[in-house]
Order: structure tokens, then sequence, then C-alpha cells
């Protein structure tokens, strides 16, 4: 299977679909932040592994704490993909943290204040 064929791309949907629900509704951990979302889940070809990205609204505490109870939680996790997903292997999950949605904010931000110095030097300008 190539890497980027549409089956793949297919299990890495549903299988992040399926995630962000068991991560919302079944995981009780209480370390694991309320607004905790799964941005991408990428399986391996051989569908030993998925790769998670995880994007957590919070402080630096609550993404590590969120962190680490997924961490805890991959093991039940993953048993609950396997009952909810067929699958010929269920993959063992790999947590990461996805900064991008918070460094485009961030981004965006910067931008938006270099746009208001440079309008009120043109005016001062005027």
């Amino acid at each position: 299977m190539r890497k980027n064929s549409i089956k793949n791309t297919r299990i890495n949907e549903a299988v992040r679909e399926e995630l962000s629900n068991i991560i919302r509704s079944d995981v009780k951990d209480p370390r694991i932040a309320m607004m905790t979302s799964v941005t991408s889940a990428t399986v391996a070809t051989d569908l030993k592994t998925c790769r998670v990205m995880v994007s957590v609204l919070g402080d630096e505490k609550a993404k590590k704490d969120t962190m680490e109870g997924l961490k805890s939680s991959a093991g039940f996790i993953r048993h609950e993909l396997a009952q909810n997903l067929n699958l010929r292997n269920t993959p063992e999950l790999i947590f990461r943290l996805d900064e991008s949605i918070e460094y485009g904010v961030n981004m965006s931000h910067r931008i938006d204040e270099v746009l208001a110095e440079d309008r009120k030097k043109r005016e001062e300008g005027q």
C-alpha cells in the first residue's frame, strides 16, 4: 500500500474521527483537558503504529498534563479503537502535541500588529 493511497487516506481519517470520539466521551482521566482535539492521525502502511497529533487549548501545565493522561490511557484508547474499527491490526498509538494552531494564531496576531503600526506611520506622515 502506497503512503498516500486512497485506502490509507480513508484509514487515517476514520482513525482520527474515532480517536476524537473516544477521547471526548470515553476517557475519564481528569488530566486530559476539555479542549483537546485530534488534529491528525497518520497510520503506518503496515498498520502497526499511528502517530496522533493532538491540539490542547490551555497553558503549558494543561498541555503537559493532557499528554501524560493520553500516554497513560493509550492502552484503553487502543482497545476502544479496536472495538469500534474493523482493522486487520490495531495500531500502537503515539501521541504528539500539535502546536500549529497556536503558532498560526500567534503569527496572525503579529501580522495585525505590524499592519496597525504601518497604518499609524502612514497617518502620521500625511
